[in-house]
């Protein structure tokens, strides 16, 4: 079954089409059918990545150390260097 409706192409793809049916010598019609089958067929979503997941691990307490406070913590992990 085919429909005849009216669509309105941009110049850009009016040009790109025309370019295409000629190189493959058919018919603005079948070659624009083909070219929208191809798009349709087309994954429409990149392939799904593994999630990344944040494993805790329990680095034990260190006594004295303020936990509520940034600036120790960071003095503690980065040591004397820490500017």
């Amino acid at each position: 079954m085919s429909i005849r409706t009216t669509v309105t192409l941009e110049d850009d793809v009016v040009d790109r089409v025309k370019r295409e049916s000629r190189r493959r010598g058919a018919s603005f019609r079948d070659t624009l059918n083909d070219l929208l089958r191809s798009a349709l067929q087309a994954p429409t979503r990149s392939p799904s990545r593994a999630r990344f997941r944040v494993k805790p691990v329990h680095m034990g307490y260190h006594a004295g150390l303020n936990y509520d406070n940034i600036g120790d913590l960071l003095d503690y992990a980065e040591g004397e260097s820490r500017q």
